[in-house]
């Protein structure tokens, strides 16, 4: 009798997801979504504590003569005269229900507080994010294509600067220059175009010099692979070879970095908005932390860690659709 009559049948129970198939990506998707809850129920755990180790609201929200019985009906009124294990779980059950409390300088449901700042916050996030595209991409690929070369060089230096400065040093720099000195563009405000443009630059700075570096680097490793060669061989000259046959090969890690620097974005835009009085969600979180606004700042802190999360996940998505080897090998 041969092997194969002993082997045993396969049963429907036992098949796993075939590589690439639906249902190896729809479990890698919620595989990645239990991840995603379990990192944001970790950052609300760990937020919710620490602000609580801050000092007592109460302290800050009644004058100095304040009398114990005052200071005691404050507290009760705002629920932090219970313990610390009930007043936990209650935010943990406000989340399940995306209700993140009342605001205690604003006397205002959070919710509603954060969705009129974050308006301003996307705004600056998105031109900052495109001032970033458009300057950083150009950049990596000429750095490339010229490597070695007197611009390649210049770039570099610029990628270095713009590593080292601290935004909010550009940011007073840019204030000094354009506001002050050249009287072109406002310091501060919020509104226009002009009010955007030097927060979306300083913002971006960072951001630049990093998409830059990578690309450059990625697009390097790309140019001497053997497709390269095959397709300069064929006729194809440098610039179509780099945008049709390189970039797309070097984008993975440089998608990555551009997921990484949207949340960063959105996190860098707390010194931003406060060196340009921008009243986004960033001057909300230093405005919350100054007056120990528990519930406002747990709820700034878990949107920049959802914001990171999402962006995350949707870069690990968009893996399949830039390189089919990723999809295949899921």
């Amino acid at each position: 009798m041969s092997d194969l009559t002993l082997r045993p049948p396969r049963t429907a129970g036992t098949a796993r997801p075939r590589p690439g198939s639906r249902a190896g990506l729809l479990r890698a998707v919620l595989v990645r979504l239990g991840t995603a809850l379990l990192v944001l129920l970790c950052t609300a755990t760990v937020s919710f504590f620490l602000v609580r180790l801050s000092g007592d609201p109460v302290k800050v929200l009644l004058p100095p003569d304040a009398t114990a019985a005052q200071e005691h009906a404050l507290r009760a009124s705002l629920g932090l005269d219970r313990p610390l294990i009930s007043q936990y779980l209650d935010f943990l059950w406000g989340l399940l229900h995306f209700d993140f409390g009342t605001s205690i300088t604003y006397n205002e449901p959070v919710r509603q507080v954060l969705a009129d700042r974050l308006p301003a916050t996307l705004e600056l996030a998105a031109a900052a994010l495109v001032v970033t595209l458009v300057i950083a991409l150009p950049a990596g690929i000429v750095a490339a294509m010229r490597r070695g070369r007197a611009s390649d060089r210049g770039i570099m230096t610029g990628v270095l600067l713009g590593q080292s400065t601290p935004p909010f040093w550009v940011g007073i720099l840019l204030i000094l220059v354009f506001a002050v000195g050249l009287h072109a563009l406002p310091a501060s405000g919020y509104g226009t175009f002009a009010n955007l443009v030097l927060p979306a630059v300083t913002l971006s700075v960072y951001s630049v010099a990093v998409v830059a570096r990578l690309l450059r680097s990625s697009l390097i490793d790309v140019l001497t692979s053997d497709h390269i060669r095959t397709a300069r061989a064929k006729g194809f000259g440098p610039v179509k070879t780099v945008l049709t046959h390189g970039l797309r090969n070097a984008s993975l890690p440089v998608v990555t970095v551009i997921g990484l620097e949207v949340g960063s974005l959105l996190g860098g835009a707390i010194l931003t908005e406060r060196v340009f009085s921008w009243p986004g969600v960033g001057q909300l979180t230093i405005e919350a932390i100054s007056n120990r606004d528990f519930p406002l700042v747990q709820a700034t802190v878990l949107f920049f860690a959802a914001t990171f999360v999402v962006v995350n996940l949707l870069v690990d998505l968009s893996y399949s659709l830039l390189d089919p080897r990723v999809r295949t090998s899921r």
